[in-house]
C-alpha cells in the first residue's frame, strides 16, 4: 500500500466513524479522532461520540484524542497536532493501522499537510508593549511576520491580531524544523446527496433530542460551565443554551438548529474541497462500507 495512515473524513452525518471503526476491527486497527469537540469529558450526547459503534461482538476497538480534557480548559489546534502525533506513533509502534476520522478540517489539514504549530502561550510582557499600538500599527506589523492569513478578521480585530502575532513570533523563536513523523495518507472522502444528507440530520438531531441532549447541557451548567462556554461549542450547545436561557422556543431552537447543522455540513465540504486543490487527493464514495475496504485495499 505504501502509506501509514487511513484518513476517513466527511461532512457531518455521512457516518464515516462506523466505517472507520469497521475498518480498524477489520484491519486491526486503531482510531484516531479528528472532531474539536469529542476531546472533552461529559459533553457526550452533543457531540455524539456514540461509543458503542466501536464495540465487536466481544472486542473493542482503541480510541484516541476523545474524553482527554475538561470542557473549561482551552484546547488548540498545536494540542490536537502534538497529542495526535504521540497516538500515530503508539498505535505504529504496535503494528496498528492509524486510523484518522473526523470532520474538522483544520485538525485533519494540520496532521496531514504537517503545519509547523510553535507552542505559543499568551506572552504577557508582548502584548504590554503592544497597548500603544494603533489597529494599523498592528496590522503592519503582523503583515511583516506573515502574509499567510486565514482570514480577514485577523487583520479586523485587535484581540486576533494580537494573537496571531505571538504566534508569529514564536514561530521565528522556534527551533523545531520538522518535528513531525513522515505522514503517508490514503484518504478517503464520506459523501451523501445533498437531500439525503438532510434527511440524515434531522433524523439524527430527533435521535439525540430523545437521549436527552437538552438534559446533558443543562447538567453541564449545574456542574459549573458557564452559559458562555457552553454557546462557545457551537451548533446543538449553543442553541440549546439559548433555549435553557428561555430566548428561544423548543420548537424554534430545533427547527434553527436542523439547519445550522446543514450549513455547517457545507461550511465542511467548502474546507475539503479547498484542501483538494490545494493537492490533497481525496477518493471519494459513499456509505458503503465494502466498496469504502476494497478502495482500501487495492
Amino acid at each position: 500500500m505504501g502509506k501509514n495512515l487511513i484518513a476517513i473524513v466527511g461532512p457531518t452525518a455521512t457516518g464515516k466513524t462506523a466505517l472507520a471503526a469497521r475498518l480498524a476491527h477489520d484491519l486491526d486497527g486503531e482510531i484516531l479522532s479528528a472532531d474539536s469537540r469529542q476531546v472533552y469529558r461529559h459533553m457526550d450526547i452533543g457531540t455524539g461520540k456514540d461509543r458503542d459503534q466501536y464495540n465487536f461482538g466481544d472486542k473493542r476497538v482503541a480510541v484516541h484524542l476523545i474524553d482527554i480534557i475538561d470542557p473549561e480548559a482551552e484546547f488548540t489546534v498545536y494540542d490536537f497536532q502534538k497529542q495526535f502525533y504521540e497516538a500515530f506513533l503508539q498505535v505504529r509502534s504496535r503494528g496498528k493501522w492509524p486510523i484518522l476520522v473526523g470532520g474538522t478540517g483544520l485538525y485533519l489539514e494540520s496532521v496531514l499537510s504537517g503545519y509547523i504549530l510553535p507552542e505559543a502561550p499568551p506572552d504577557l510582557a508582548l502584548r504590554k508593549a503592544l497597548e500603544i499600538k494603533s489597529l494599523g500599527e498592528l496590522r503592519e506589523m503582523l503583515l511583516s511576520l506573515t502574509n499567510r492569513l486565514h482570514n480577514k478578521t485577523d487583520l479586523e480585530d485587535r484581540e486576533r491580531m494580537l494573537r496571531r502575532i505571538e504566534i508569529e513570533q514564536a514561530k521565528r523563536k522556534s527551533l523545531r524544523t520538522s518535528p513531525f513523523p513522515d505522514i503517508h495518507a490514503l484518504v478517503f472522502g464520506i459523501r451523501l446527496p445533498r437531500p439525503v444528507l438532510r434527511e440524515r440530520i434531522a433524523r439524527r438531531l430527533a435521535q439525540r433530542l430523545d437521549e436527552g441532549m437538552i438534559e446533558e447541557v443543562g447538567r453541564l451548567h449545574e456542574n459549573g460551565l458557564s452559559w458562555e462556554r457552553l454557546d462557545s461549542f457551537g451548533l446543538e450547545y449553543r442553541f440549546i443554551t439559548r433555549f435553557l436561557k428561555g430566548e428561544m422556543s423548543k420548537v424554534d431552537m430545533i427547527s434553527k438548529l436542523e439547519i445550522a447543522i446543514g450549513q455547517f455540513a457545507k461550511r465542511q465540504e467548502t474546507w475539503f474541497r479547498r484542501m483538494e486543490r490545494k493537492g490533497q487527493t481525496i477518493v471519494w464514495v459513499g456509505p458503503d462500507y465494502e466498496q469504502l475496504k476494497e478502495k482500501v485495499l487495492e
